[in-house]
């Protein structure tokens, strides 16, 4: 029997959550071009990325 969709979800959340711990810790020690590289993976894994983006300053503008 398969998961229920509840269980995807979390799964999915923690993922997502150790995913961005990852993310986050690579980009203290990242250059210009590495933030630009992280920036679009976290677009690519999250909805709220924008925010995220702009609260580890990833890009300037």
């Amino acid at each position: 029997m398969g998961c229920s969709e509840r269980c995807k979800e979390i799964k999915r959340r923690r993922h997502r959550k150790k995913k961005m711990a990852k993310l986050s810790a690579r980009s203290q020690k990242a250059t210009v071009s590495e933030k630009q590289f992280i920036a679009a993976k976290i677009r690519s894994l999250t909805p709220g990325a924008e925010h995220i983006i702009a609260r580890l300053e990833l890009e300037s503008r």
